[in-house]
């Protein structure tokens, strides 16, 4: 097992790069800056963390109501739908940790309305599109991977499984309207220990700050 664990470790060191992302490093796409609507999604290879399983979902509502509260892009439940998409992801603390897979977290209701302590949703569900992004280092417990290999397709069923890297929240911006937006690169992205810290949500004060600079840095090149 702990021959297993090693090579594990070693795929993710090479496989998972921490970013943090900061607006002086490059000028946001246009996308960002002309977007109106966004959704925000978990991201399709974050599995359930036993000791505190709806932490995705958990801060998947607060980054929406910090968007909210900003004003300046629509949340929207539907990715079809959005401009851009936000892909958020709670870290465990921990390089490798062990995990449950659920397709369904990403299955939602059909609505975003603002209310007093935050949003509420509508009642009609529906499965999400296949947003692509599933190339994520994640393997069914008890395994390790060849080199070179690429870690199995997710399965439907939920099961354990060791999920390497995420020690860190994540949020991760990608263009909305275009087949599978999660295999494309994305146009900021922000790493980060509790980027995703409930109510305050550092990662989206990071973003109104990038989206601020790009906004004066178009300004600045109109005639």
């Amino acid at each position: 097992m702990k021959r297993h664990l090693s090579a594990l470790v070693t795929v993710g060191l090479l496989a998972v790069v921490p970013v943090l992302a900061k607006s002086k490093d490059k000028p946001l796409p246009p996308y960002i800056l002309q977007a109106h609507t966004v959704a925000v999604v978990i991201d399709p290879n974050a599995g359930i963390d036993p000791e505190d399983p709806r932490a995705n979902q958990v801060a998947q509502k607060d980054v929406e109501t910090a968007l909210l509260n900003w004003g300046r892009f629509q949340p929207v439940i539907s990715p079809v739908e959005a401009d851009m998409i936000i892909v958020i992801r709670k870290g465990h603390g921990r390089l490798v940790d062990a995990t449950i897979t659920d397709p369904r977290q990403n299955d939602r209701a059909g609505v975003i309305n603002p209310t007093d302590n935050g949003i509420g949703v509508g009642a009609q569900r529906g499965s999400q599109p296949n947003l692509g992004g599933s190339d994520g280092a994640r393997y069914p417990q008890g395994t390790a991977p060849s080199p070179g290999s690429a870690p199995p397709p997710q399965s439907q069923v939920p099961q354990p499984q060791l999920e390497i890297g995420g020690a860190d929240d994540s949020f991760t911006v990608y263009e909305g309207k275009v087949a599978k937006p999660l295999d494309g690169a994305p146009g900021w992205k922000y790493v980060a220990p509790d980027g995703l810290h409930s109510h305050n949500v550092p990662a989206v004060d990071a973003f109104k700050k990038a989206v601020a600079a790009g906004e004066k840095a178009a300004a600045a090149q109109k005639p």
